[in-house]
């Protein structure tokens, strides 16, 4: 099915808008304020309501428990599992339940409500992340009841990045901080400044610049990156708002990559990818406009736009292997240009006991994929690959929240359709080739207040991932994935100072795709059943101390094909977090701690590990952090110094390899050491 995909988005936005502005001008209801936004804030108090499973790191959170990066931060999070391939955050690993973690491609990853991915529909994994921890206001942490909101890609869930808000009052920040790595030495530099408010009465402007530069925990780690951010909010009236935000993002680093197993055994620090760095760059803009007729209505229309350019060099052995005890034969890089745009508009009304929210989006995404290799031994230079993907998708969504006992009960049916096309061409080879798949996605929530400190909740939903670039430039089994997503769940207040929550969860997942770094190609695993519970219980136990713990029980399976019965790689069975927050006037002390059990690194379950580290088990580990800052108060401003400990135990434990390095033991950091001083003026 094709559309005049343009056409239609204007021809749906005409229709929605109309008869909701003929509704607030005869209806006569109670105010009840509507946001477009499923989500809403990302909120504790939110939280507490929401008809799924879900977490919000709030900015003390991500402050005050000594992460070396945003990564770092989310370890602790029920059913997140993170894998840390530079020790900087500049190339995030993060999955959810038992979903493949490696390169984030499991999870819909959004900044302030935008999809960040390079390629949103073709190139969810995240290659190029133009996100630095300073800059962020909240993480929100969505594993279900998102998906006919927002799509596709959100079988684990979505991750909405909150960036700071336009403060009412001018106001500025600025921040140093020094990470240290104990076995190297190797320092890493990390700056930001922000100036923030209203210059006017209805224009606030935000300007943030966080710069970093140094070297990781290892060998041939030098990284530099720059993230400049401006914000702009306009009041053009007490009904319309405009909300702009550029970004330039820059990164280059060197990439350590993966260590033979006796390398890691030698100098869990050491290199043996010396070729191996990373080049990327990214220019992005989005604009909103949201229009509120009256408290019962709510249309916004939100506009994306970026230009991206991202390179890996890499190194290849003989027969172009990827084995790091291998000296390298060719050096590979493998160009990446995106122009990527979007546009979403959206409206929700409320009728009575009814809150129907509808919208469509349209999205074009355009892809030059090269690879160049240049042989050593000659020093020819050689074109490999030079391919083109133009891609068009067409969303549309609606759903309609249902409030019934007094409010108390919320049920919400919805449906997303998607339609992806994508057009694939080998301008070496002169083959043209398509990918196209239209789903409808359909959704279930359930919300009851069941007493005033209980909060039940269930809901089903269906997601799909299209084909992606990467699985077509490879041999191997590819398919379009799709999986229904099953939650019930509660929460409950139970005294004022204690709060517990659990999740019985569900995932049922039709042509899931996996990386076979040994062969190196993509196998579709056929149907796959990831299910478990997560529990957490925060304590507020005095004034000054606060309390929490967190648990995950995980069990996967593949259901069918050669591997059926096995588990999911990179998915462990136990996944325990805990932390502690003490304050004692101007004093502050945190410390937090995580455990995760082993897991596998293959399809197969391969327990022994190979000889050249492609597959084996994978550790347990555990991880504890601490901090500890003093506020002192300069000049009516407030200035803050802290010291913090990261991996207070020194664990050494390791992953296997990632993307252009995949053989191999990949070491995560050691025992580090964090200097911070920040001052808000």
């Amino acid at each position: 099915m094709r559309f005049d995909k343009k056409k239609l988005l204007v021809l749906m936005a005409s229709a929605w808008l109309s008869p909701a502005l003929a509704a607030n001008s005869a209806a006569e209801l109670d105010s009840i304020v509507v946001s477009s936004d499923w989500l809403g804030e990302p909120t504790e108090e939110s939280v507490k309501t929401y008809p799924g499973s879900r977490e919000v790191l709030t900015e003390e959170e991500l402050h005050d428990r000594g992460a070396l990066n945003l990564e770092d931060a989310l370890r602790g999070v029920n059913g997140v599992q993170v894998l840390d391939e530079t020790g900087t955050g500049i190339l995030p690993n993060i999955g959810i339940r038992g979903l493949n973690p490696l390169r984030s491609e499991r999870l819909q990853l959004l900044v302030d409500g935008y999809p960040i991915g390079i390629g949103p529909y073709t190139n969810v994994g995240v290659s190029l992340f133009p996100v630095t921890l300073p800059s962020i206001q909240a993480v929100d942490i969505v594993r279900g009841g998102a998906a006919v909101h927002y799509g596709p890609n959100n079988v684990g869930g979505v991750l909405n990045l909150v960036t700071k808000p336009i403060s009412r009052e001018f106001e500025q920040s600025i921040r140093e901080r020094i990470t240290i790595a104990e076995d190297t030495g190797n320092a890493y530099f990390d700056s930001y400044y922000r100036a923030s408010g209203f210059v006017t009465d209805d224009l606030g402007l935000q300007l943030q610049v966080n710069l970093q530069d140094g070297e990781g925990f290892r060998d041939h780690s030098e990284t530099d990156v720059q993230n400049i951010i401006l914000d702009a909010k306009y009041y053009v009236d007490d009904k319309n708002e405009l909300d702009m935000q550029v970004q330039y993002y820059n990164v280059n680093a060197e990439l350590p990559g993966s260590l033979s197993p006796s390398t890691y055994r030698a100098d869990r620090t050491d290199s043996q990818r010396p070729f191996d760095t990373y080049d990327a760059d990214m220019l992005r803009g989005t604009l909103t406009w949201t229009y509120n007729p009256s408290s019962n209505v709510e249309f916004q229309w939100r506009n994306f736009a970026h230009k991206a350019d991202r390179t890996f060099d890499f190194a290849q052995g003989p027969g172009f292997s990827f084995d790091p005890a291998l000296e390298a034969d060719h050096v590979a890089d493998s160009p990446r240009v995106f122009h990527v745009y979007g546009t979403e508009p959206r409206i929700t009304v409320n009728q009575g006991n009814h809150t129907f929210m509808a919208g469509a989006r349209f999205v074009k995404e355009q892809v030059s994929f090269d690879v160049n290799r240049l042989t050593l031994a000659s020093n020819d230079y050689n074109e490999v690959r030079n391919w083109n993907f133009d891609t068009e998708a067409v969303a549309l969504y609606f759903s309609d929240s249902i409030a019934l006992l007094d409010d108390r009960l919320t049920i919400t049916p919805g449906v997303r359709y998607e339609d992806v096309n994508t057009d694939f061409e080998d301008r070496i080879n002169n083959t043209e080739d398509e990918n196209n798949t239209d789903k409808f996605l359909p959704g279930l929530t359930v919300g009851l207040q069941a007493t005033d400190s209980l909060f039940l909740f269930a809901n089903a939903q269906r997601s799909l991932v299209p084909v992606q670039t990467a699985q077509v430039t490879r041999e191997g089994d590819v398919a379009n994935e799709l999986a229904w997503n099953y939650e019930i769940g509660a929460r409950s207040q139970v005294t004022n100072n204690v709060s517990v929550s659990g999740t019985l969860f569900r995932i049922d997942y039709d042509d899931q795709i996996q990386f076979n770094r040994t062969d190196s190609v993509f196998e579709n695993l056929g149907e796959t059943r990831h299910e478990g519970i997560e529990l957490t219980a925060d304590w507020q136990a005095t004034s000054n101390l606060a309390l929490g713990v967190g648990y995950t029980y995980l069990d996967t399976e593949q259901l069918n094909g050669e591997n059926k019965g096995n588990e999911l790689p990179n998915a462990p069975e136990h996944h325990i977090s805990a932390h502690l927050n003490y304050v004692k006037g101007p004093w502050q002390a945190s410390l937090t701690g995580l455990h995760v059990s082993e897991s596998y690194s293959d399809a197969a379950n391969t327990e022994e590990e190979t000889a050249n580290g492609s597959a084996g088990e994978l550790p347990a580990y555990t991880l504890v952090n601490t901090r500890l800052s003093r506020d002192f108060n300069l000049g009516g401003n407030n200035l803050e110094v802290a010291f913090a400990v990261n991996n207070l135990l020194d664990e050494e434990y390791y992953f296997r390899g990632v993307d252009v390095s995949p053989i191999g033991r990949l070491p995560a950091p050691g025992r580090s050491f964090i200097l911070e001083g920040s001052l808000d003026f």
